[in-house]
């Protein structure tokens, strides 16, 4: 299920070929580039089939983005656990910023979940529960974009520390780009102070991650920016990025 303005996209259609050519060759010629310039090549490569994507932890790629391409659809998963401070920010996004912010929601309420699969699945199959809730949703809500855009940064973990600014996303067939992969914390702070960026208030409330609540918690001084996420176990990643 998806709300907000859902647009028809147009453009040329490209192969899976095509896409991965182009994939890899722009992630070769836009490494050391400017955010701004690797999504002006984006939004004019792609045009309508090309979305942002954002957990609203912040909303410098949506910011970004809109400099350069206005109107530009931001799709967000609101996967039923969210904070409220999430969906606080969700909704400034979508009134201050000259974007289209799209929710996109799972086929299964929390209750039909639970009613199937039982109560807390995020506690007992967290894998299976992001799956559900997240990696399903976002591949159908994918499906009429040929490049979709992250604000995956390298300095983040160690599972990001090679994330290319632009690449080739074989699960979906898809153009992935990571326009702020370099910045680092610093970097992202000070594009947020300068532009008065929106940001979740959770940041200001010991949280360095963002995700679903149940799964989320406050991060000790000197912890991995991450650690919150998943405490207590091995995963490190929802599955939307590898």
């Amino acid at each position: 299920m998806t709300t907000g303005s859902i647009r028809i996209p147009h453009g040329p259609i490209r192969t899976p070929e095509q896409l991965r050519d182009l994939a890899e060759r722009a992630g070769r010629d836009l490494e050391g580039a400017p955010a701004l310039e690797i999504l002006r090549w984006a939004t004019d490569t792609f045009g309508d089939r090309f979305c942002v994507t954002s957990s609203m932890e912040d909303a410098v790629v949506a910011h970004l983005a809109s400099r350069v391409r206005p109107g530009v659809d931001v799709v967000f998963l609101d996967t039923g656990y969210h904070f409220p401070e999430t969906i606080g920010t969700r909704d400034a996004v979508a009134e201050v910023y000259d974007v289209n912010v799209i929710t996109v929601t799972p086929p299964k309420t929390v209750a039909e979940q639970d009613a199937e699969h039982g109560p807390q699945l995020h506690d007992r199959d967290p894998d299976l529960c992001c799956q559900l809730r997240k990696v399903l949703p976002l591949r159908d809500a994918l499906t009429g974009y040929q490049a979709w855009a992250t604000g995956l940064r390298r300095s983040e973990s160690p599972t990001r520390a090679n994330t290319p600014v632009v690449g080739w996303d074989e699960r979906r067939g898809k153009v992935k780009i990571s326009p702020i992969a370099a910045w680092t914390d610093t970097d992202v702070q000070d594009y947020i102070d300068e532009h008065g960026v929106l940001t979740n208030p959770l940041l200001m409330d010991g949280y360095t991650s963002i995700g679903c609540a149940p799964c989320t918690r406050r991060t000790a001084p000197g912890e991995d920016a991450r650690a919150g996420r998943w405490a207590g176990r091995a995963k490190t990643e929802c599955g939307l990025h590898g």
